[in-house]
């Protein structure tokens, strides 16, 4: 859902940056799978444009799905995929992905340093952040008093919430509410604990309006729900329309998600997808992500750029970014992945 067009800046950042990013043999028919909506619609045909490249984008709708994709096919066909850092985790463990080659992205230089200290990938040796963020509750502070302050509120609402909350479906963030409000691990491996966050969830399901992972903010907009577990930047989708709405992490803490951008190890055109990232990482492309999805990005000098309204209007996005490295990150926890899914299949299940 994107807030305004910035094609005529991306377009005048693409032809800029070109004499950073043409080289002379770069492969063409480069193939990027990304979600839609998650960069600029021209940024493809600016980056082609910039580079003499030959570029296409494809769709993913889940993690899940390009996932499949990649370990059908052993990433062949596919140059860069957009990927949480679980599953970019995932991929490096399988030598499913490249090593990233620092010295064809310049651009790295923009980043936090804080994004080079990521615990999933020390040093961005095979994965580069391009957003991050947190997990909390997003409310509507005209009808909620006092304003909710811990996990707790959402788990065991008070009587005058129950029907008017939400949480989120995915597995890894449903599991995980539970999880910080009972002071454990969001990447939690040993079983029981996993088990009694699925007797206490299962309990909240009875005082659950939904799970939904995609229309929430809507909700809260309509009034139908007035408390809604929510990444950061969706929140801010809802604070859009209107100001009422706000976001906390609760004092229990967040997770830390951090979505990236990965090189297969099959493809053909490594230095075209490193030309392809490093043309993210200019500072003008990658602040359209921040004005226009809402959410956080890792760069620093595109959020040095934002506009001080921006940051009024959605407190969320002044997060620092030492602050980020507070919350846990999601990583890959292994064959304990089954047990999440049985996990929360057996809450939802639940009567």
């Amino acid at each position: 859902m994107l807030m305004k067009s910035n094609s005529a800046r991306a377009n005048a950042a693409g032809i800029a940056a070109a004499a950073i990013f043409a080289a002379p043999g770069l492969a063409a028919d480069l193939v990027i799978s990304n979600w839609d909506g998650y960069m600029a619609a021209d940024a493809i045909e600016s980056f082609n444009e910039a580079t003499g490249n030959n570029a296409e984008l494809v769709l993913h709708g889940t993690n899940e799905e390009i996932m499949g994709k990649i370990m059908a096919s052993g990433g062949k066909g596919l140059d860069v995929a957009f990927v949480s850092s679980p599953f970019a985790e995932v991929l490096r463990n399988l030598g499913l992905a490249a090593e990233i080659d620092a010295s064809k992205i310049p651009n790295m230089s923009n980043l936090y340093p804080e994004a080079m200290m990521l615990e999933h990938d020390v040093g961005n040796k095979f994965s580069v952040p391009y957003a991050w963020g947190t997990t909390g509750l997003c409310y509507r502070s005209d009808l909620i008093q006092p304003a909710p302050e811990s996990w707790n509120d959402l788990l065991d609402p008070d009587e005058s919430l129950r029907g008017k909350t939400t949480m989120l479906a995915t597995d890894r963030w449903l599991l995980a509410a539970g999880l910080l409000a009972k002071g454990y691990s969001v990447n939690e491996t040993d079983i029981a604990k996993l088990e009694e966050v699925r007797d206490q969830l299962i309990e909240t399901k009875e005082t659950l309006l939904a799970y939904d992972d995609t229309t929430f903010y809507l909700k809260l907009v309509s009034g139908e729900a007035t408390l809604v577990h929510a990444w950061d930047g969706w929140c801010n989708f809802g604070i859009a329309e209107n100001s009422d709405i706000a976001y906390i992490v609760p004092a229990e803490g967040s997770d830390l998600w951090v979505d990236t951008m990965v090189v297969l190890e099959a493809s053909e055109n490594k230095d075209a997808a490193f030309a392809f990232i490093n043309f993210i990482l200019d500072a003008d492309n990658h602040q359209w992500a921040a004005e226009n999805i809402l959410y956080k990005v890792p760069n620093k000098a595109a959020m040095d750029a934002l506009p001080p309204e921006l940051i009024e209007a959605f407190p969320n996005m002044g997060y620092s970014a030492d602050s980020m490295l507070n919350y846990e990150q999601l990583r890959d926890v292994g064959e304990t992945q089954r047990d999440y899914a049985r996990i929360v299949s057996e809450i939802k299940a639940a009567q």
